[in-house]
């Protein structure tokens, strides 16, 4: 059933309890002058360029620009000489889906769209509900009936209205695209005609990371599920590259859960294009919900980006991510997802392998309260 909207054809949506991905941030709270700008850009009476220019503003001021900090604790505990930890917690939902998410919800506000849908198990949703609300734009998400996240909670106190869908996330993403087909809502699910939208929002951490090192580092390493994020970040750096920017393109290290997701079961297999893999054989947990898909929906993207940096894919189990998420927050004091240390997890096997050089590493990890 759709909140809100009790005349439409509707789902029955099951009781939700705690959520499985675990990226929470606090409720955020702008500055006063960044409050008009949000009030500016949801007031849909007002004019349009001026609902895009204050909504461009907040995207500057909140979106993005998140931090990178040398692990010299873990350095020491590994092995692996200067190791720094982008940590996308920082951005006003905790994760790095912020990023494509207002993104999109300004290519909708700005192609005239009143409302957004989505797909998602938790954090997606939640970025997009805050985006959504803020320019001024009914949303409306799309849930698995077998996913309970406790962020449904926290995207009905943005204005989402909530489908529960019968199936997995990918029924979900289907769902969510027939639902923006027949009521002319704007489509903001991974792949699809926003593919390059998403790279580019997502190309926004490879500029950071080259800010803050003035070159790239020598791989980044980065947990998959679509792989969205991966092909973004080396679309990034091969920008930077092309303008002279940097001294090279970094290897790309993908990282998810074992056997679980098709981009790294195909790279380690030696596939030409991704595969998927049988929905059956898939069983989530609450560690590796966020990681796991049978089909990821921009994984030839991210299965190139690494083959062509000469880079590398590895499984990580539930214990080691936990493992790994324990350590970054004792040593390093940072909070993550566990889910995020498969990229990281990834890096150090193929180091435990072949010792790599001397040079500079980069591990993109996202944030949980």
């Amino acid at each position: 059933m759709v909140d809100g909207d009790r005349n439409r054809p509707s789902l029955s949506v099951n009781p939700l309890s705690p959520i499985l991905d675990g990226a929470m941030a606090e409720p955020l709270v702008l500055p006063r002058e960044l409050e008009a700008e949000r009030r500016i850009a949801s007031d849909t009476e007002r004019d349009l360029e001026e609902r895009l220019e204050a909504f461009e503003n907040i995207i500057d001021s909140e979106i993005g620009d998140t931090q990178l900090s040398r692990a010299r604790n873990i350095e020491r505990e590994t092995g692996l000489r200067q190791l720094y930890l982008k940590f996308d917690g920082g951005n006003p939902t905790g994760t790095q889906k912020d990023r494509i998410a207002f993104a999109q919800a300004m290519d909708a506000l700005r192609r005239g769209y009143d409302a957004v849908t989505g797909a998602t198990c938790g954090n997606y949703g939640a970025a997009l509900s805050m985006a959504a609300s803020f320019a001024g734009l009914r949303c409306v998400v799309f849930i698995p009936k077998h996913y309970h996240s406790r962020r449904v909670d926290e995207m009905r106190r943005y204005g989402a209205e909530i489908v529960v869908v019968e199936g997995d996330y990918e029924a979900a993403v289907e769902a969510s695209r027939r639902y923006a087909s027949m009521d002319e809502v704007y489509d903001a699910n991974p792949g699809g005609a926003n593919i390059p939208i998403q790279l580019r929002a997502y190309g926004e951490i490879a500029y950071e990371i080259y800010d803050d090192l003035r070159d790239a580092p020598a791989a980044v390493a980065v947990p998959v599920s679509n792989g969205t994020t991966l092909a973004g970040i080396a679309k990034g750096f091969q920008s930077l590259y092309r303008r002279g920017k940097t001294s090279r393109i970094p290897r790309m290290i993908a990282g998810s859960s074992y056997r679980k997701n098709p981009i790294v079961e195909s790279i380690i297999k030696g596939f030409e294009e991704c595969r998927d893999l049988d929905p059956s054989r898939i069983r989530e947990t609450a560690v590796n919900e966020p990681l796991i898909n049978w089909h990821s929906i921009d994984g030839d993207g991210a299965l190139d980006a690494v083959r062509a940096t000469n880079g590398w894919a590895g499984y990580a189990s539930d214990r080691a991510m936990m493992r790994f998420a324990r350590l970054i927050s004792s040593s390093e004091g940072l909070n993550v997802l566990p889910a995020s240390t498969a990229g990281l997890i990834s890096l150090l096997d193929g180091h435990r392998q072949q010792a790599l050089p001397s040079d500079r590493f980069v591990v993109v990890l996202t944030g949980r309260r």
